[in-house]
């Protein structure tokens, strides 16, 4: 019986007629290869069932080949869709993740969260973590210099940090601009907790746009709530009983604006006759609310994309030696989904 033997990358060489860095090129994308030639080495690769050797590239490279990614809320629309975006980029470019579920958003152990990334030699890390109060404070410019590479998501701009955000504040403006287009004045908003900085921003947009049609943006028009449907409901009733003269609602989260529909139905109000109701991120049960809700949309898996990819080109600017790579601020424009809730298309 013939002895067996791990294939290596010179069988698979062998087998497609080429040398074995250009089954390298092909296999790490490091060099353009002619669509023939690449055709015929991954045929090669399937045919004798290769498997790279990722620990011997680890070594080669000076790279682990792995992603630390600290988040927080997953049990939230938001952060749980950005995460099926950094899985689907991290694994197309080869990476592993290490995932760091913090439990609060303001938890101060930041040193342990990062020392334990450092420790396991991550090539890179995405902080995504809303900025909520001053949880962000522990971020300087010298002490990322100091770190691996961060691409930091959803956060207020800093000297250093690179930063992959959605608009806000241009979101409530579409939001808030649609209301007064569609004949609407005096427009209430529901907001989350404004110690978060997305809220602020999305707030901020709101009363820009008031201010700018000359209409009010007064604090009776506001009510925060927690983002889930509950509170949306109970912030809007608190907010019918102040102003009954509102006539719309922009909700900051989609969960809120279902709330809002319940407050409405349970108080005769019909939708969107005696008030329209706009919400924001467009969740997949959104279309399916009575009536259907007009919502602004985050493009938030491609938002786990876009920093993958941005931090990417800093590990493999940093493997090469070109340092220090200038901080990134990359802005995904939202875009606004017109359904029946606001008087739109009744779908």
């Amino acid at each position: 019986m013939p002895q067996l033997h791990a294939v290596t990358i010179v069988d698979v060489a062998r087998r497609a007629n080429v040398s074995a860095g250009t089954v390298s090129n092909v296999l790490t994308g490091k060099r353009p290869v002619s669509l023939a030639t690449r055709t015929r080495v991954l045929r090669a690769v399937e045919e004798l069932g290769y498997q790279p050797n990722l620990l011997a590239r680890s070594l080669v490279n000076r790279s682990s080949n792995t992603l630390g990614v600290v988040t927080y809320g997953l049990e939230y629309y938001g952060p749980s869709r950005t995460l099926v975006g950094i899985e689907q980029q991290a694994a197309a470019l080869g990476y592993s993740l290490l995932l760091d579920l913090l439990h609060r958003p303001d938890d101060q152990d930041v040193d342990a969260v990062l020392a334990e990334l450092t420790a396991r030699r991550v090539d890179g890390i995405i902080w995504a973590v809303h900025e909520v109060g001053d949880n962000h404070a522990w971020i300087d410019e010298a002490r990322l210099r100091r770190l691996p590479p961060i691409i930091f998501l959803t956060m207020e701009q800093r000297p250093g940090a690179a930063i992959v955000a959605t608009d806000n504040r241009a979101g409530a403006r579409l939001a808030t601009q649609h209301l007064l287009d569609a004949g609407r004045r005096t427009v209430g908003i529901l907001t989350g907790p404004t110690s978060w900085w997305e809220v602020r921003e999305r707030l901020t947009g709101w009363c820009s746009t008031l201010e700018a049609a000359g209409l009010e943006a007064s604090p009776a028009l506001i009510a925060e709530a927690d983002w889930t449907a509950a509170a949306g409901e109970a912030a809007l009733q608190a907010l019918l009983a102040r102003r009954p003269d509102i006539d719309a609602i922009f909700a900051c989260n989609d969960q809120m604006a279902l709330g809002a529909l319940h407050c409405c139905l349970a108080a005769g109000r019909r939708v969107p006759d005696d008030l329209a109701i706009v919400g924001f991120d467009n969740t997949p049960e959104s279309a399916f609310f009575w009536p259907a809700l007009t919502t602004v949309r985050q493009h938030l898996a491609e938002l786990g994309r876009v920093a993958v990819n941005e931090l990417h080109r800093q590990i493999e600017a940093r493997l090469q030696g070109i340092e220090p790579v200038p901080p990134i601020i990359r802005t995904l424009q939202p875009e606004l989904i017109v359904r029946a809730s606001s008087g739109g298309a009744r779908l």
